[in-house]
């Protein structure tokens, strides 16, 4: 096998809204940004001292409550009565149990599932600056999900998480603006937002900045600086970082052509499931 059967191409993918949010409504885990809150957990308190505040109207307790049932710590796991319980602390106003109801809405856990009702529980937190339910929103009116497609309101709560230093928001705006969707296509600012969430070490951030450079689009290409950016990426894991930087050392493009290197991120990129990756990997290994 020879060197011209090898894909010299660069894999061209920004990380689209559809593709994040397949993983889930939120890019983290949002009960366990709650975990220091839960008493229960503290000695001092247990599943019954937490019952007799939340009967008496305690919205934390009731929230509180919630997160244990939700997720099964210090009670038998019950969905419903998690629903219950943060229903209960939502009608208050406590924003923690509007977000986590807006996802048991979304996910059809303890209640049947109805993105009508979970965009209307994130909106109410969302209205009082909580990052995740505004980067939920977002998701929302990106693809039409119990509300209206409305790209310039996704981009006004990715804007409002974003300026909360909420790493998935930001990666989210400079795609936006990247593609010109909901905003005029603008490579500044994508390079900007796409910056502040790769400061926070997001991979697919980092990914994207290299690419950018990578192809000088409304920006000057500089290969070593995607050489740079794309490394960040792979050593996260990024199996388009990976492969590209690969071809990058295979061609000589921004460091020296080096076919050892690039055989070892061709191999990463294929553990990390990328095919071309595998192909040029084992191409470069008939060599």
């Amino acid at each position: 096998m020879t060197l011209f059967k090898i894909s010299l191409s660069i894999i061209i993918t920004f990380l689209s809204i559809s593709l994040m949010s397949c993983q889930r409504d939120s890019h983290v885990d949002e009960q366990s940004v709650y975990q220091a809150q839960l008493m229960a957990e503290e000695e001092s308190h247990d599943a019954e001292d937490l019952q007799e505040l939340a009967e008496i109207g305690n919205a934390l307790a009731q929230h509180n409550l919630g997160v244990m049932y939700e997720q099964g710590k210090g009670v038998e796991q019950d969905y419903t009565k998690a629903v219950e319980w943060f229903t209960k602390a939502a009608e208050q106003g406590f924003m923690e149990s509007q977000h986590n109801l807006g996802n048991m809405y979304s996910k059809g856990k303890g209640v049947q599932q109805n993105y009508n009702e979970s965009a209307k529980w994130r909106l109410k937190a969302a209205e009082q600056g909580f990052a995740l339910s505004q980067y939920d929103l977002a998701l929302m009116y990106n693809e039409g999900k119990g509300v209206e497609q409305d790209y310039t309101k996704a981009i006004e709560w990715f804007a409002k998480a974003a300026e909360q230093d909420y790493g998935p928001a930001q990666l989210n705006l400079g795609y936006h603006y990247v593609e010109g969707i909901g905003v005029p296509q603008n490579p500044n600012m994508a390079m900007k937002w796409y910056i502040k969430a790769a400061e926070q070490n997001n991979a697919d951030a980092q990914y994207s900045i290299g690419l950018i450079y990578y192809l000088g689009e409304g920006l000057e290409k500089n290969y070593v600086k995607a050489v740079d950016w794309f490394t960040k990426a792979a050593e996260q894991n990024n199996a388009n970082a990976q492969y590209n930087l690969g071809l990058m050392y295979l061609k000589g493009e921004g460091v020296k052509s080096n076919s050892i290197n690039a055989k070892e991120w061709f191999k990463k990129s294929c553990d990390n499931g990328k095919q071309i990756g595998c192909d040029n990997y084992y191409s470069l290994s008939e060599l």
